[in-house]
């Protein structure tokens, strides 16, 4: 096999250099470590319904000594701009790792190449470094992306606060709270919200069902359609509030957009789900959530929920904030959509789910190009009236019950890594901030894989260098 040539694009508002590199020989292929981790790892999917399978990577140590090295490189990448560098990906093996070495400013950052499992993308550098750089590689075609988006915990505090929420590129999860074990077209995510807002999801996807609808109790069951979330018992709305208070108390720099919607079996309204989380969660002095029918802009966000809310008021709410209404209103949602807008103007939404067979995914991935192209031409206007400027609301998810080949974690093993080659190799816009929008994501963060979520926060770096 003909090796292909090293690209790197500098998606950070800072010029580098490559200085050096490393080649390093695949590993043995005997029952080591590496194998027996894998083994686990196959048997714990079995348990949880994971069905990929990918030998995890093992890091490069100070002892591993390189068979060949470049020095002296002096390749220069400039802020948001590709480079071809003419280096062959591997000599001998297509199964080699690298080890990159890049200059910024003085200092000197390193990374290795494929990413190692056990590892985040960030590269490593001199302590207290001035920049805070990661990596997202694209193997099939040997393409390293760099974004700035390394503190994912509270990559808002880097932005202005009269930045509108809705122009940035923020993460998201769609059924977020569906980690647990379920049926597999129920489960749609691998890792606990705990951990996807730590790891930088700003954007979550709820169903819920009231338990006692005529009394209008506190209680909520989370559910995926008429499906509870788990096989073991109910999981409810309120600890999953406790999650995400204790996240925001920790990180008041940061925010969370709740998409909410009543699913479920049961008799329940929807005007008796408004009144429940009004009675007792988005209570009137509760300043945790934002329920006014506007988009804030980030310094007003921040340390709170957003409602984005996909049910219908009762005639008390619809009164409030002057007769505007309660929450950004999505309760005209159109369903199983490539491109619509709310009538309220303030979200545009491509939802597409209905995947009837695998061969059509093609079809899913192309709709949310589409979509992120949209986003991307979105210029917004700092020190000038914004006019409309609706959240972008990108579902990747989609399934099909009937067909194993289309459930949720079938559908993100080919539409994740399609998303992932597409922000980091063909996602621009000369005259817009680039933005993505909200994209919407299935099964992010297994075996540690936040590359979809970095490469998304990183698109922010445009938006920031207008903000200087």
């Amino acid at each position: 096999m003909v090796a292909k040539k090293l690209t790197i694009r500098n998606n950070t508002d800072t010029p580098i250099n490559l200085k050096r590199l490393e080649r390093f020989r695949a590993p043995g292929q005997g029952y080591g470590t590496n194998d027996i981790t894998l083994l686990a790892k196959n048997f714990t999917r079995a348990l949880t319904n994971q069905t990929r399978s990918e030998a995890p990577i093992a890091t490069l140590s100070l002892a591993d000594k390189p068979f060949d090295e470049q020095k002296e490189l002096g390749i220069h990448i400039e802020p948001f701009t590709i480079k071809e560098t003419g280096l062959d990906f591997f000599k001998e093996s297509e199964k080699e790792r690298l080890r990159l070495v890049f200059g910024a400013e003085g200092q000197e950052h390193t990374i290795q190449v494929p990413v190692p499992t056990s590892e985040t993308a960030t590269m490593q550098g001199v302590d207290n470094p001035k920049h805070r750089f990661t990596g997202v590689w694209v193997k099939p075609e040997s393409f390293l992306a760099i974004y700035s988006s390394a503190n994912l915990h509270a990559w808002m505090r880097e932005l202005r606060d009269d930045t509108l929420l809705s122009s940035l590129s923020i993460p998201g999860t769609h059924n977020s709270p569906t980690c647990y074990i379920a049926p597999p077209s129920v489960r749609c995510q691998a890792v606990s919200p705990r951990d996807q807002l730590l790891n930088g999801v700003r954007f979550f996807d709820i169903r819920v069902q009231p338990q006692y609808p005529q009394e209008l109790k506190e209680e909520l069951i989370l559910v995926h359609s008429v499906f509870p979330i788990s096989l073991i018992g109910n999981k409810y709305f309120r600890d999953l509030m406790k999650e995400i208070n204790d996240f925001l108390d920790k990180n008041p720099s940061e925010t969370l957009i709740m998409s909410l919607k009543r699913e479920g079996p049961g008799d329940a309204q929807d005007e008796q789900l408004a009144h429940i989380l009004n009675n007792h969660y988005a209570k009137d002095d509760n300043q945790r959530w934002w329920t006014r029918p506007k988009i804030p802009t980030l310094g007003e966000a921040r340390g709170k929920v957003i409602l984005v809310r996909r049910f219908n008021l009762p005639e008390d709410l619809q009164k409030k904030h002057d007769g505007h209404g309660w929450g950004i209103d999505g309760s005209a949602w159109a369903d199983n959509t490539a491109n619509a807008n709310c009538p309220s103007g303030q979200l545009c939404i491509q939802d597409f789910y209905e995947v009837q067979e695998s061969t059509n995914i093609e079809k899913k991935i192309q709709y949310i190009k589409d979509h992120i192209d949209r986003a991307s031409k979105s210029r917004y206007p700092f020190g000038e009236h914004p006019g409309p400027h609706p959240f972008f609301i990108n579902f990747l998810s989609a399934s099909n019950f009937w067909k194993a080949n289309t459930w949720p974690e079938k559908i993100a093993a080919k539409v994740n890594p399609a998303t992932i080659d597409y922000i980091c190799r063909r996602h621009k816009d000369d005259d817009g901030d680039s933005s993505t929008g909200i994209l919407v994501t299935d099964w992010v963060g297994l075996d540690g894989d936040w590359d979809l979520v970095r490469c998304i926060v990183g698109m922010n770096a445009k938006l920031r260098l207008r903000q200087n």
